[in-house]
């Protein structure tokens, strides 16, 4: 297991036979704990209202130029359809943080899509009260996903306002999700203003210590449109080193996230293959990534959920999408998943897999 600083110091790594080494460990950790299979998430995002005025998002409620809509049950149906037409394992709803989403109303799409197609359900629709993640349960979702984004709690004070009257604790909602039978899922930005290697380090502990079953980590992205993306930074977060945002520090975080948590389901994200559009995606399945999500939002709502612009695939239709990730993934020597994919526990230790595949003490430090 490695330690604290021994982590800061695989993050601060320059030396490219050292990643090689960092690469190739994390790879074979992946395939002997999750196999050559890449599962296949079909994204649908389904609302682009937010209450929230998260200082990094372009959906925050203070962007008075972001365009904001909510599908139709006819059209999140008809992506849904898709998602099992092209033989995907899972199907996520995503949307801001929404109260138009009332609980009846997406419990029962959980509950039809349950009951009509092979899909696991993935909902990612932001804090939530109990009751409601409850409800969503009862009728059939099968996993969760809320970022928690930095676990460095001044730095998440200062870039997440709470609502009034409510203080935001997505480490206790991610326990409460685990409390109600979801499989749980969570991430971070690398990057995000503010950001310190001591506190991207912390980061990885709490994937751990969470027993995520699945962890997405992407490049921060700034937009234009928050307080982030138009140069302020928050007095207390002024002085200090910064992690910086590249494709290759996203890579490390990923591939010691698969060190640490050996048999989570981890993506290459969609933010990775934005930063770096020719190899992002093949970057992230080759150092400890198992898990895509092509995107099934129809065409007319993609420029409109803009989290950061720029987004890779924007304009592409999802059978396009869907062509375009098979033909990467065979590329690669795996093959696209066809089943749920959940989380596959594996028998095998991590000090056990490092010495199998790279001989002992390939990652201790110099």
């Amino acid at each position: 297991m490695m330690t604290r600083a021994e982590v800061i110091s695989w993050l601060r790594e320059t030396d490219p036979a050292r990643l090689e080494d960092l690469w190739a460990c994390s790879d074979g950790m992946r395939q002997r704990h999750v196999g050559d299979e890449v599962h296949r998430r079909g994204l649908i995002e389904i609302s682009s209202y937010c209450v929230r005025s998260c200082c990094y998002c372009g959906l925050r409620a203070g962007n008075i130029k972001a365009s904001r809509y909510r599908m139709s049950d006819v059209e999140i149906w008809d992506a849904v359809k898709m998602a099992a037409d092209f033989s995907y394992g899972t199907v996520v709803l995503q949307s801001g943080e929404d109260p138009g989403l009332k609980t009846d109303r997406v419990a029962s799409l959980v509950r039809r899509i349950k009951s009509e197609t092979p899909l696991a359900v993935t909902l990612s629709l932001g804090e939530r009260e109990p009751d409601e993640l409850r409800a969503w349960r009862e009728a059939g979702a099968d996993r969760y996903l809320l970022r928690f984004e930095t676990s460095d709690l001044k730095l998440f004070r200062a870039i997440h306002p709470d609502l009034p009257g409510r203080r935001s604790d997505r480490l206790a909602q991610l326990e409460v999700m685990r409390s109600l039978g979801y499989e749980v899922g969570s991430g971070v930005m690398v990057g995000i203003p503010g950001q310190s290697f001591a506190s991207l380090a912390g980061d990885l502990r709490v994937f751990k210590d969470l027993d995520l079953d699945m962890i997405g980590v992407g490049p921060y992205l700034p937009h234009p449109e928050t307080p982030l993306g138009s140069g302020w930074k928050p007095r207390a977060l002024r002085s200090g080193e910064q992690v910086p945002v590249t494709a290759e520090m996203t890579c490390k975080v990923m591939a010691l996230t698969r060190l640490l948590c050996p048999d989570s389901n981890i993506p290459s994200t969609t933010a990775l293959a934005t930063i770096d559009p020719e190899r992002g995606r093949e970057l992230g399945l080759l150092r400890g990534a198992n898990v895509v999500m092509p995107n099934l939002t129809p065409l007319r709502y993609r420029a409109a959920y803009e989290i950061y612009p720029g987004k890779v695939c924007i304009a592409e239709s999802a059978t396009d999408c869907h062509g375009c990730l098979e033909r990467r993934i065979r590329a690669l020597g795996r093959r696209p998943g066809k089943a749920q994919g959940g989380r596959r526990r594996g028998p095998i230790g991590e000090a056990e897999i490092l010495r199998r595949s790279h001989g002992e003490g390939v990652l201790d430090r110099r």
